[in-house]
């Protein structure tokens, strides 16, 4: 009896292999696999799964992507070489951000390594890239951009809807606020409620394309700082958000 529970595990965890191989495109499992991608970014690989995240979002070569908050370039490495020489990725830069002293060095290193990836300083209230993207990008960022004396989210989100092409994604990726948590969450433990986030999107004119629980993580009460489970350990929700 075990050896046939065996047999069925192994063929079991064929399947799944070939199933996830046949489910992320080659241009993003060569992405992943580029040995560029500084030693830190793939220790990340294991929580993250930017595979899986990249192949859900619908990354595709030729893309116009535009990423809020870049960080240290994590993603911004893995779009660029996932839409190709013949696609672009905005770095965006808040003006806070480039007034700082060596604000803009980080993404100015990327740009050079990368031909396709190009930094613009912009407020996001009054964003306009120099052409629309097919996709917004941001991770583990939207609860940030709630806060602070001069955040707006209801025109940060209308100024995405307004750079995307019809049919654009804003893809959207955080880490999980408690049940009716609210807005409180935002600043109190740098986490997002979900059902907010939804909402705010969905008044900007976005309509939900799809959302995803790969990231999902339900040893994480989402009651402390994301940083208490090991920030890319959290509960994290993945939405595909699209301009009709």
């Amino acid at each position: 009896m075990m050896r046939h529970l065996t047999a069925a595990l192994f063929v079991s965890s064929l399947f799944s292999a070939a199933a996830f191989a046949q489910s992320v495109p080659p241009a993003i499992a060569a992405a992943v696999a580029d040995s560029a991608r500084p030693q830190a970014d793939k220790e990340r690989d294991a929580n993250r799964k930017p595979a899986e995240v990249l192949a859900f979002a619908g990354v595709k070569p030729g893309m116009i992507v535009a990423e809020l908050g870049p960080g240290g370039g994590y993603y911004t490495r893995l779009l660029a070489k996932a839409v190709g020489p013949t696609g672009k990725v905005y770095a965006i830069a808040t003006t806070a951000q480039a007034a700082r002293p060596g604000g803009l060095n980080g993404l100015n290193a990327l740009a050079a390594a990368y031909p396709n990836i190009k930094v613009v300083t912009v407020d996001y209230p009054t964003m306009m890239l120099p052409e629309k993207a097919d996709m917004f990008w941001t991770t583990e960022n939207y609860h940030d951009f709630h806060n602070g004396p001069t955040a707006d989210i209801a025109a940060l989100d209308k100024a995405v809807f307004n750079n995307l092409k019809p049919g654009g994604i804003f893809y959207v990726e955080d880490h999980n606020a408690a049940v009716g948590a609210g807005l409180a969450a935002t600043s109190k433990v740098h986490r997002m409620d979900e059902a907010v986030a939804k909402s705010e999107l969905k008044a900007a004119g976005f309509v939900l394309d799809g959302e995803g629980d790969l990231l999902h993580n339900p040893a994480d009460d989402r009651a402390g700082s994301n940083s208490e489970s090991g920030h890319f350990a959290s509960d994290r929700f993945m939405l595909r958000m699209k301009r009709p």
